[in-house]
């Protein structure tokens, strides 16, 4: 069965990773952005040179309707999908205490990090799940260390829509366990992506790389393997973990 596989905010950082990889390894990729369709297009460009196939869909990964549409573009293109990596995510563009929290910001986290990831999720299911007339895949959900550490004195929302995520997938591993379709969430720690300059921290690799136990941040394409592995028959066992993808950072 040819992989199909939908990842979201691949215009950048992991999602872009993943979507390589994915195309490496042969798989016709949907490659999700929200603003940057250059950068989406350069992406699809090096799954189909890796030698996937790829298309490009914009689509806002807080808001239904979009969900819907990438879903739809989706089957016309390819067909069934076998796999989802609901990756997109965002943050508030600087530092925030407690008591300055504001609440359009918050419900935007949510929007994008939380129930987009759980309206994503349910679209998925109704196309893979063998209850519905499927023939089964996985969904790979990307968390956060913030889930652990709750980042008190910086992004708490941010933290708590991460934690969501892995309460999510692991309630939807159970109930779709014999469905066919596995849910797994990886969580990355210091991760040398773009998301640190657009919230407002362009040096936080570099300052905080070192405290590390390895010694240095996470590359993406280090979370894109673990993901194409949940993804992949070799994690047939694998449903409803979280699974720690940070050099034992705490």
């Amino acid at each position: 069965m040819q992989d199909v596989v939908i990842v979201t905010g691949a215009s950048s950082g992991i999602g872009a990773a993943t979507a390589r990889l994915l195309g490496a390894a042969g798989a016709h990729v949907v490659v999700n952005y929200k603003s940057s369709r250059e950068l989406a297009e350069g992406v699809a460009a090096d799954v189909e040179a890796a030698g996937g196939k790829a298309i490009v869909v914009g689509a806002d990964m807080g808001t239904e309707a979009d969900i819907l549409r990438l879903f739809d573009e989706t089957d016309r293109a390819f067909g069934p999908i076998t796999g989802l990596v609901n990756n997109a995510g965002i943050n508030g563009p600087s530092h925030r205490s407690a008591d300055n929290y504001d609440f359009d910001e918050a419900m935007s986290i949510y929007a994008v990090n939380t129930v987009g990831v759980l309206i994503a999720c349910r679209e998925g299911i109704k196309r893979m799940s063998t209850k519905f007339g499927g023939k089964g895949g996985s969904i790979v959900n990307v968390s956060s260390i913030g889930a652990l550490t709750g980042s008190p004195g910086r992004f708490i929302h941010y933290a708590g829509s991460k934690a969501a995520v892995d309460t999510i997938s692991k309630g939807l591993a159970v109930e779709v366990a014999r469905d066919g379709v596995r849910v797994n969430s990886v969580r990355p720690g210091m991760i040398d992506t773009p998301i640190h300059a657009k919230a407002g921290q362009a040096d936080r690799v570099k300052e905080f790389a070192a405290k590390n136990p390895l010694g240095r941040a996470g590359q993406p394409e280090e979370v894109a393997e673990a993901i194409v592995w949940l993804l992949s028959d070799k994690a047939s066992l694998v449903t409803g973990a979280v699974l720690d993808v940070m050099g034992a950072q705490r």
